[in-house]
């Protein structure tokens, strides 16, 4: 999930979401449960998960809770119609939906099932105490506060250098402080398998764009300047880059779909590939993104 264009309480929400689950799943098997303090069901089935993922911890396997009360724009993201639900995600993606499993049995033989078929990293394999401080760093982004984020990372590295969590951590720390080149490093140093995770490949998506999202210091001056001329498509082009870089997904794809609408080969299909790298940026699971990804097959082929 991506928080761009997103008010303040959904983006605590996604970063809290990118801490707790996505993060930990890149190296461990975590069992989402949406649950809500009236569902009765979850009740019931909700200590039977804390003693399945208690016992199978030093497999790999923790626990995630999310009050979808508490938590309404995440349960929302996964489409979420009934309670209790259960998923699991694993390296960011989810694998498997658990919530027919109702028992300890059927539980532990699903879990085992998908042990077998993943490579999870059993029991302190990523080293004590890395997940606090992978939080640690989250949170210190999370605040704003990107050089004290990119230390505590920069420690962690030392201890886990391949952690693709890690790893992603410190570009995004990077990118926060406008070092750029630092950030394509760090991604340049990492493991042929780490550089395949995808939390990677997101952060890789996002310095890209981030590259090519230049700031406008007169946004409305150029906007006016393009609804005035809307055949000028570097105009327009710019007006894209600096509604990326303020944050205006929106803006920024509504002026690339434009582009596209009205000269699908201008500048070497520059607006489309443009548009493309907004979406890995976002998450191509977002459904931000599927939805802009309609409207541009409905330019493209309609």
């Amino acid at each position: 999930m991506a928080t761009l264009g997103l008010t303040t309480p959904e983006k605590d929400a996604v970063e809290a979401f990118r801490r707790d689950v996505v993060e930990p799943s890149m190296t461990k098997l975590v069992v989402i449960d949406f649950w809500a303090e009236w569902c009765g069901p979850c009740k019931a089935l909700t200590p039977i998960l804390e003693k399945v993922a208690e016992a199978y911890a030093d497999k790999g396997v923790v626990l995630a809770k999310i009050d979808t009360d508490k938590n309404q724009f995440i349960a929302s993201q996964f489409q979420i119609r009934s309670i209790p639900t259960v998923y699991v995600m694993f390296q960011g993606q989810l694998v498997a939906d658990l919530t027919s499993a109702r028992t300890e049995s059927q539980l532990k033989q699903m879990i085992d099932q998908l042990l077998r078929q993943l490579p999870i990293e059993a029991g302190d394999a990523a080293g004590p105490d890395i997940e606090p401080l992978i939080a640690m760093g989250e949170e210190a982004l999370v605040e704003g506060d990107a050089a004290r984020a990119l230390s505590i990372f920069d420690q962690i590295a030392e201890m886990a250098p391949d952690n693709a969590a890690v790893a992603a951590g410190r570009v995004r720390a990077l990118m926060a402080l406008g070092e750029h080149d630092a950030a394509q490093a760090a991604l340049d140093t990492l493991s042929e398998d780490a550089a395949k995770q995808p939390g990677i490949e997101q952060v890789r998506a996002a310095l890209a764009l981030a590259r090519d999202a230049q700031p406008v210091d007169d946004l409305a001056g150029l906007k006016a300047e393009v609804e005035a001329n809307p055949d000028d498509h570097d105009a327009r082009f710019r007006l894209a880059g600096g509604q990326m870089a303020a944050g205006d997904r929106d803006g920024a794809a509504e002026s690339l779909l434009r582009i596209v609408a009205t000269d699908r080969t201008w500048n070497d299909d520059a607006a489309r590939q443009q548009l493309l790298k907004l979406f890995e940026a976002v998450g191509l699971e977002d459904p931000w993104v599927s939805q802009q990804r309609r409207k541009l097959s409905a330019i493209l082929f309609g």
